[in-house]
């Protein structure tokens, strides 16, 4: 480690402060993770919404618990998934992060459901969690359970890639006043920025008021400086190739990958010279129009009251104020974007119903691409700019010796004079002023104020015949019901009522659902079968069916075989069904017959356009006349073939092998899928011309001023398959210390009827991890050191396609009970501090380093 870095952990352990207020506290001490019997009588929940031993669960599942996060040298619980098996994680933002599984991620990953106590954490018009910003903190979580692949047939929704479940403690059982603060730094050696601090509060407060009553309230606040996007890669390299002008930055179409205001809306051919260029507007930098500053504040309270001694009623809220960058097909400042949840559930071990209601209110959050784009505008629109690049081209070409790349350059600064400049009072004033027009062919503000309401009952019907049951006839029987409801505020840019007549009126989307599942154990329980059918219905859907089959074979009790195979349908979320978004000439609309009709019948595809444009332009080039080249290349020109939206499918079968060897020393765990997707939802970018003379329409489309451009959700006509799989081994010895690690395989084995719609798999092919680690190895110390690598993969999103470097990072911790309540631990996530992107478009992730006191009692 060099000398600045010594220095930074030095800071970091003279910066840590903590203050608490002692309390009892009777959660009773153990050593979870080395426990000899620990995984022989883990109990997870999520596989099959009951009770089970980890070891026979039916499908793969990861349990992580407070212990593993403890050993963990990730910063928080919710980093330390990153390691779990068969996980990806991406990383648009320090306070935003994405996890999936078994391929298809995205930075919206519509395709993952993220539960706390069994209650959907989503924003509601993303359709996805926001990280884990509504999420427990490290104080309150007790374990975490994964599933890598569908579980749809139980939990519908979007849980056709996987699930993951945040169980929360228990304020019966672990009681008291806890205080935790972080300290850290990064972007040490970071060439965008000086090296900054990062600070997370946390305190926990749980009391047992009665034997009947008991309460907990949690509460987080984190401040730091986000991870810098600032990939100057031109995505639009090719564009003057043809006239001798390579990609970069003397490309007069320019598009840098982090860069806004220079997309294909902000471009246009223009003839100089008697030849044609495509020339962008010069937009500004993702880091001109946004600060990094990240604060972000969570907060939950918990009531609990004990009807009897089996039946809890229990009441939720959770709160969070969100600054930090957020990232879909577009780059967003989120400021002051509060999400709030209320949850009240009745649940025993026979029957549990919930009712939760999720709003969001996305406060004074704006569109980075937008804001840029239109800053640029508002200086000077662009006829006139193109006016003013051809005036200040020809002048520069009049002088003699002047190259025509140097004619380029001086058009665009005579065109760009009297442009704001960040920075400046004038570029501030009008950034803010945007931020607060909602219409991003104007502005860039995001103003959305939306409720998720969602009902669901769940009853153990074999228990409900008698205790017994089970035991004396070998069958168990669970069914459940559940109703969703979006309701929808219109805010007349980014939603707007598909009702014409009521275009500002609240709306609604719904989808209603349940499922029966029945289970048998059959060779003196050696084998169990269990089959779930799950019937789902939206509003603007039929009945979609999703049926699971399973079998788990046990011949002694630490060995465990299973098989599976279910299928799941997504219904789309109410952006891609309802959207309505002006952005940059181009609108954004929902796939919805009732949001889209009309444009899909009459337009034609972007990227025969674009083709279509390109040899118009090379043929000029060339010396044909453009009415000619219209009429030579017209026949490049695709009618547009996809149709309206409908719900995404997939159907897959997995096997693993769980087993515990040499007295329950090493662990093992192996699986292996394989799964078929179609009806992929996805964007495709098409025009309608805006004529109704067919002699005219590729005249129109050859002027981007003569068409109406959309991006309509659609489906991908492709089936795609994909197959993978995942090791496990975990191995304790001297009683303390655990060697463990884990590798993932992920391919994209075929596409049948590629269209190239459906969305890019974003998937490394090979993820491992290795740690070693131990917790009171002498007297209190412990320690883990943690090395994760990921092979290159393509990345393909709407914001640019392209391979993603392999890397590798190191992670290491210490830690140290000062005294029996209060704990140190000095840590380093990325600790060699080697930079990467895990996606194109998103920031550069440097180290984290950090020390954490915790004080409880």
């Amino acid at each position: 480690m060099n000398t600045k870095l010594t220095s930074v952990i030095f800071l970091l352990i003279s910066g840590s402060t903590v203050f608490a207020q002692q309390k009892k506290h009777v959660e009773p001490k153990s050593d979870t993770l080395l426990n000899k019997n620990r995984t022989l009588h883990e109990v997870v929940v999520s596989a099959s919404r009951a009770s089970e031993n980890i070891l026979r669960s039916p499908v793969s599942i990861e349990r992580v618990d407070t212990s593993a996060f403890k050993l963990s040298a990730a910063p928080s619980f919710f980093d330390a998934l990153e390691n779990v098996k068969g996980v990806q994680m991406i990383t648009p933002s320090l306070g935003f992060r994405i996890i999936n599984t078994r391929g298809f991620a995205n930075t919206t990953n519509v395709r993952f459901t993220q539960l706390v106590d069994g209650i959907d954490n989503q924003a509601p018009h993303i359709g996805a969690p926001i990280g884990n910003t509504m999420g427990p903190s490290d104080l309150d979580i007790e374990h975490v359970e994964i599933i890598p692949g569908t579980a749809s047939a139980l939990y519908g929704l979007n849980a056709i890639n996987g699930l993951a479940n945040f169980i929360t403690k228990n304020p019966f059982t672990s009681t008291g006043i806890t205080v935790q603060q972080k300290t850290g730094i990064n972007h040490v050696n970071d060439a965008e920025t000086s090296a900054k601090l990062y600070s997370e509060t946390s305190f926990r407060i749980a009391e047992k008021i009665s034997k009947r009553f008991a309460f907990k309230l949690n509460g987080t606040f984190t401040k730091g400086y986000d991870w810098i996007a600032d990939d100057r890669t031109d995505l639009n390299a090719a564009a003057n190739v043809a006239v001798g002008i390579p990609g970069g930055v003397n490309n007069p179409g320019y598009d840098p990958t982090s860069g806004y205001g220079n997309e294909s809306s902000d471009r246009k051919t223009v003839t100089l010279g008697g030849k044609q260029y495509v020339v962008a507007r010069t937009g500004y930098y993702e880091k001109e129009v946004t600060t990094y500053n990240l604060q972000n504040i969570k907060a939950d309270l918990g009531l609990v009251y004990k009807l009897d001694d089996q039946t809890n009623l229990i009441y939720t809220y959770r709160f969070a104020d969100i600054n930090n960058i957020y990232q879909r097909a577009n780059r967003f400042q989120l400021k002051n974007y509060i999400l709030q949840q209320h949850a009240l559930e009745l649940k025993n071990p026979i029957y549990q119903f919930r009712a939760y209601l999720t709003t969001e209110n996305t406060g004074k959050s704006y569109n980075l691409r937008s804001a840029a784009e239109n800053e640029d505008k508002a200086f000077k629109p662009d006829n006139v700019w193109y006016g003013d690049f051809t005036t200040g081209f020809n002048k520069a070409l009049a002088v003699s010796g002047t190259t025509t790349q140097q004619a380029l350059i001086a058009a665009r600064q005579f065109a760009d004079q009297g442009r704001l400049q960040p920075g400046t009072a004038a570029f501030n004033n009008k950034l803010s002023a945007l931020a607060n027009v909602n219409n991003w062919d104007i502005g860039s503000a995001l103003r959305v104020n939306d409720q998720m309401l969602h009902v669901e009952g769940q009853v153990d019907v074999s228990k409900a015949i008698s205790a017994d049951f089970k035991k004396s006839t070998g069958f168990d029987f669970l069914t459940g019901f559940d109703h969703r409801d979006y309701i929808i505020d219109p805010d007349g840019n980014y939603f707007v009522n598909p009702n014409k007549s009521k275009p500002n009126a609240v709306f609604t989307y719904g989808k209603t659902g349940g499922f029966i599942q029945a289970g048998k154990d059959l060779l003196d329980s050696k084998l169990r079968l269990t089959a779930t059918l799950r019937a789902d219905r939206n509003d603007y859907f039929d009945l979609k069916f999703n049926p699971r089959f399973t079998a788990v074979f046990s011949p002694v009790e630490e060995q465990n075989f299973r098989v599976s195979f279910q299928s799941g349908y997504r219904f789309p979320s109410i952006f891609e069904a309802f959207s309505n978004v002006n952005s940059g000439g181009v609108k954004r609309i929902g796939g919805l017959r009732i949001v889209s009709n009309g444009v899909l019948e009459n337009s034609y595809l972007k990227s025969s356009i674009d083709a279509f444009q390109a040899a118009v332009k090379n043929d000029f080039n060339q010396g044909i006349s453009t009415n000619a080249a219209i009429a030579k290349e017209k026949g490049l020109l695709v009618k547009n073939y996809y149709d309206y939206i409908k719900p995404e499918h997939i159907n897959s079968f997995e096997m693993g092998y769980k087993s515990l060897f040499f007295d329950q020393k090493l662990k093992l765990d192996l699986d292996f899928y394989y799964n078929k997707y179609d009806n992929f939802i996805a964007q495709v970018e098409m025009s309608t011309p805006n004529t109704s003379n067919p002699d005219s329409i590729a005249i129109n489309l050859n002027d981007k001023n003569k068409q109406s451009r959309y991006r309509v959700w659609t489906n991908s006509r492709s089936t795609v398959y994909n197959y993978g799989g995942s090791l496990g081994l975990s191995y304790r010895f001297l009683q303390r210390v655990v060697f463990s690690g884990n590798a993932s395989y992920a391919k994209l084995q075929r596409t049948d009827n590629n269209d190239g719609l459906e969305d890019g798999f974003n998937t490394p092919r090979w993820i491992t991890n290795v740690a070693f680690g131990g917790t009171n190895v002498y007297r209190s110390l412990g320690f883990n050191v943690g090395y994760k690598w990921q092979s290159s993969y393509y990345s393909q999103t709407f914001l640019v396609n392209g391979n993603v470097k392999s890397y590798g990072t190191v992670d290491a911790q210490v830690n140290y009970n000062i005294i029996k309540t209060l704990n140190f631990k000095v840590g380093a996530s990325n600790l060699l501090n080697h930079y990467y992107y895990s996606y194109l478009g998103g920031p550069s992730v440097g180290g984290l380093y950090y020390t954490t006191l915790t004080y409880q009692l």
